[in-house]
């Protein structure tokens, strides 16, 4: 039993009012009335003992018991949305045939649990999956060879495919542990070292050097690497920094001892991570499909970034539709 004056409703908008800052758009996201919203956070607050939120600021801040709290009550929230979900997306016994691709970000630990509860439902399926860069897997959805992919968005709207965003992956710096000191200049600190390049084809590569060029910023160009892992192990080793993701950052957990992760020193962006379908389907599996993989993101990657990197709080989250 939740504690005394604890409800899952408070909780929502706790969640809801932490991502804005505003009551009026938490109540837009809850569905209810502006003072309603208010007494919620009240009577959440007064069952804990503490301010979750400094009421005094416009936007509305978390205080650092707020923060604290978010972690854990996101956490929450997403297993009873993972509960939910899955009593719906697991509806997929008609289907005879799925092919499916998903984002090599997802590789470690998302895609197989994604694909053990799709495959739970699949009793009578012809299932088929790949891993593949974002662009290897538009490209397939562009050719028919997909019927639904996890991957970035480039932003246009594709003929043929509904697009279903799932997640903000903002872009951040990395670099060798103890490189930044605290207050430093990141980019003064790392003058010595070449930035490490994505490989050009891949839409992450043509993102971060779009990014570059609309900031006037260039950087010595030496290494281009197709891996993510092979990326962030060169760092590891002290060969250079590099701009990457939270999803690239937590990917390569065993190189998380000898990598320092910072927001960047210039204009910060973001991408966008959506699943994609064909618009033959039936509306209702992408949208469950979606809402699954939501759940299992927040849960086994936006978490646990978090609980380590507070201030990606705002940047990296869920994207409802």
């Amino acid at each position: 039993m939740l504690m005394k004056g604890i409800t899952l409703r408070g909780l929502e908008v706790f969640e809801a009012l932490a991502a804005s800052g505003s009551v009026a758009q938490a109540a837009e996201t809850t569905g209810l009335s502006q003072p309603a919203v208010s007494q919620q956070i009240r009577n959440l607050e007064n069952a804990l003992g503490t301010d979750l939120l400094d009421h005094g600021k416009r936007p509305m801040q978390l205080t650092a018991a707020g923060r604290s709290y978010l972690v854990r009550c996101s956490t929450v929230l997403s297993q009873l949305r993972l509960a939910r979900s899955e009593l719906s997306v697991m509806d997929l016994t008609h289907l005879t045939q799925l092919s499916m691709g998903i984002i090599d970000d997802f590789d470690n630990d998302l895609t197989p649990r994604l694909v053990t509860t799709l495959a739970k439902s699949l009793t009578g399926c012809q299932f088929r999956l790949i891993t593949a860069p974002s662009h290897e897997i538009t490209n397939a959805m562009r050719d028919g060879a997909l019927h639904m992919g996890v991957a970035a968005s480039t932003g246009e709207v594709i003929d043929g495919l509904s697009e279903y965003p799932l997640a903000r992956d903002p872009f951040i710096l990395v670099a060798p542990a103890g490189m930044i000191a605290k207050g430093q200049d990141p980019l003064e600190a790392l003058a010595a070292l070449p930035m490490l390049r994505y490989e050009r084809k891949q839409l992450i590569s043509r993102q971060i050097e779009a990014h570059l060029n609309r900031n006037k910023l260039s950087f010595t160009e030496r290494f281009e690497i197709g891996s993510n892992p092979s990326l962030i192990a060169m760092v590891s080793h002290g060969i250079g920094w590099a701009i990457t993701t939270p999803l690239g950052y937590m990917r390569a957990a065993r190189f998380h001892d000898h990598i320092s992760a910072h927001p960047l020193p210039f204009a910060p962006f973001g991408r966008t991570i959506s699943l994609f379908a064909s618009t033959d389907w039936t509306d209702t599996v992408p949208r469950d499909v979606a809402q699954t993989t939501r759940s299992l993101i927040q849960q086994n990657m936006i978490a646990p970034a978090l609980e380590r990197f507070p201030w990606l709080e705002s940047d990296f989250r869920i994207l409802e539709t």
